[in-house]
């Protein structure tokens, strides 16, 4: 539990808990309209924490328009979580005009103070959290201004509340090895290249046994195509239509025809069911049901899961229903967030709601 907490607002002359307003020598404030919505909360002053160009104040139209409160933090408080996943420090410092008295703002302010949240100002893709802080100045509410990318700070406050942190998988030759008749018949020609200069016998054999079993998997996959059928070890395999969950609503139900082939450890599936040249041959990681066990282990989450490719987005989205079929890791209602889709070349984690937060990245 956070350690009790000081008396908000100091009686006249107390000297407060040091927040205050701006330290002496720094820049003039600004007054500002500050609001919750469209209700007016009443006037404040606005203190850059630098001076010049560098100070300039991150409200846009000189006014403070708050959106919503935060979620509570549990264990810290806010401006600890602030303190660490912000990019910059404190922007800037508010402290409202003591006359006239605004209620509304002092049962915002005390709200925050108490419940260990912040005001949220949104600004584009950005957040500014607004700290309750201790007053030096009596019935003269003062807040502290931190930026972070919008979500960061709710996605913290979660993980920090379940004492749960994020991990990050990456699909393709991670979790899964997929193969198209595309990428098998790549595979097979790279491999086949190699072994014609290839001079070690060890490495030889290794590779031709690579090949066999591609040529193997590569026939179940062009039966699957065919027939929607596989003969594996003489028993012929019929597919099972498996409905896919909308990511969104309105959009219509989806019945993929399904493969599963659990001695191999591998799923034949059909992306666009329509199209049979579609067809994805999918080999599991063997350690994935035991990581998936463990992730889930006596029903409580020990990590917050998502999901980073580079991969179209409905081939990951049913890689990883393939993955997780039960929504255990992932509930269906946060797929569309926490499957996040990148382009070649870009910082998968900047994508992200846990940006900058303590991570294990598995790729």
């Amino acid at each position: 539990m956070a350690a009790p907490r000081p008396p908000p607002l100091a009686a006249p002359g107390s000297g407060g808990g040091g927040g205050g307003g701006p330290a002496v020598g720094a820049p003039a404030g600004v007054g500002m309209r500050m609001f919750h919505g469209e209700v007016f909360l009443g006037e404040v002053d606005v203190f850059p924490m630098k001076k010049g160009p560098e100070g300039g104040l991150p409200f846009p139209s000189n006014e403070i328009r708050v959106s919503h409160l935060s979620p509570s933090g549990e264990r810290c408080p806010p401006l600890a979580i602030l303190q660490t996943i912000a990019p910059f420090s404190v922007r800037c410092k508010l402290q409202a005009k003591p006359m006239p008295p605004h209620p509304s703002l002092h049962r915002l302010y005390i709200t925050c103070f108490n419940e260990f949240k912040s005001a949220v100002v949104v600004v584009g893709d950005e957040e500014l959290h607004l700290v309750a802080m201790p007053s030096k100045v009596v019935k003269a509410p003062c807040f502290w201004c931190c930026s972070v990318r919008s979500g960061l700070y709710a996605a913290s406050v979660g993980m920090l509340n379940l004492r749960c942190l994020a991990i990050v998988f990456d699909l393709d030759e991670t979790l899964i090895v997929a193969n198209t008749m595309k990428s098998f018949e790549d595979r097979i020609e790279m491999l086949s290249r190699r072994m014609e200069v290839e001079e070690d016998p060890v490495r030889i054999a290794g590779m031709s046994a690579e090949i066999k079993r591609y040529i193997e998997d590569k026939e179940l996959l062009k039966e699957f195509i065919d027939t929607d059928t596989v003969t594996d070890n003489g028993r012929i395999v019929g597919t099972q239509k498996e409905e896919v969950i909308p990511v969104s609503g309105g959009q219509e139900r989806v019945f993929r025809p399904v493969i599963r082939l659990h001695e191999r450890n591998a799923i034949l599936t059909r992306i666009n069911p329509e199209n049979r040249d579609t067809s994805v041959f999918v080999k599991l990681r063997p350690a994935w049901e035991d990581l998936r066990s463990y992730l889930t282990a006596k029903g409580r989450k020990r990590f917050e899961v998502y999901v980073c490719t580079m991969a179209e987005r409905d081939y990951a989205l049913e890689m990883w229903r393939l993955l997780d079929p039960e929504g255990s890791l992932i509930n269906f209602q946060q797929l569309s967030e926490r499957v996040v889709c990148v382009k070649s070349g870009k910082l998968n984690s900047q994508d992200l709601n846990i940006s900058f937060f303590p991570s294990i990245i598995v790729q």
